[in-house]
């Protein structure tokens, strides 16, 4: 019987030292899938862990309006804001997740500073513009949105980007169609012309802004690292004051980001 044994142990150990390649390619494949399930979990978790949705855009676009009404779905007078407000937001049902909604500052002044302090926590940007104003300030709105852009921050994140053309209840309004065209022109025209200012003596900075979209072709926002959508909503509402919102739209987007 030991013999048997000791015969036994040295067959375990050849096998040991030569492992059936049959044997081994199954180890192999179920190290690889072990691994891409690690690296996703550590994705998903990273990802988890941004819960802000950021709503972005020059003053009176409607941004703290349509905070207002996301969350109480009430209209309420508002005026210019100089600080940030927040508050949390329940999707869908009473069962649904919970996003924190950050309306941040419009003022040129102001609203890059206050992106700086929330871009990380970023799971999606809402980047709202005046569809009424929009053919007036589409440089100023341009101008704004290619410094979100490039920012290297937002960049890395991806989050998901939402251009909420509000205000829809007025006859003059310009189209989700047509504010997507605009701005991609205004967004090439600017990367064109920032790429060709002059550098300083010391050259470009390190971590600087970062080119936008694909180099030799003229800007759309596919060519961004997140995933881009327009739509078209009203945060006053067709009823003003004494009617309902339509934020259908946009509700349904920020149930899918989550």
């Amino acid at each position: 019987a030991a013999g048997g044994l000791e015969r036994y142990l040295d067959s375990l150990r050849r096998e040991l030292r030569a492992p059936d390649p049959a044997v081994l390619s199954v180890l192999l494949a179920l190290l690889a899938v072990a691994l891409s399930l690690l690296v996703w979990r550590l994705l998903q978790g990273r990802r988890g862990g941004r819960r802000a949705v950021l709503l972005l855009g020059l003053c009176d676009a409607g941004k703290t309006l349509l905070f207002a009404r996301l969350l109480t779905g009430r209209y309420r007078d508002t005026q210019t804001s100089i600080t940030d407000s927040s508050a949390a937001y329940r999707v869908g049902s009473d069962k649904g997740a919970n996003v924190t909604l950050i309306d941040l500052p419009g003022h040129e002044s102001l609203r890059l500073q206050f992106l700086e302090r929330f871009k990380a926590a970023a799971r999606a940007l809402v980047f709202v513009v005046d569809s009424v104003a929009f053919q007036r300030e589409v440089k100023d709105v341009a101008e704004f949105l290619y410094q979100v852009l490039v920012d290297s921050t937002v960049l890395k994140n991806a989050p998901a980007l939402l251009i909420a053309c509000n205000k829809q209840d007025v006859t003059m309004a310009k189209s989700a169609k047509l504010i997507q065209q605009q701005l991609e022109k205004e967004l090439n025209t600017l990367r064109v012309t920032r790429s060709a200012a002059p550098t300083s003596l010391d050259g470009p900075t390190a971590g600087g802004p970062a080119q936008l979209g694909r180099k030799g072709k003229d800007f759309d926002f596919s060519q961004l690292p997140m995933k881009v959508e327009f739509v078209e909503c009203s945060a006053r509402g067709s009823k003003g004051e004494d009617g309902d919102a339509d934020l259908e739209a946009l509700e349904k987007w920020l149930a899918k980001i989550t």
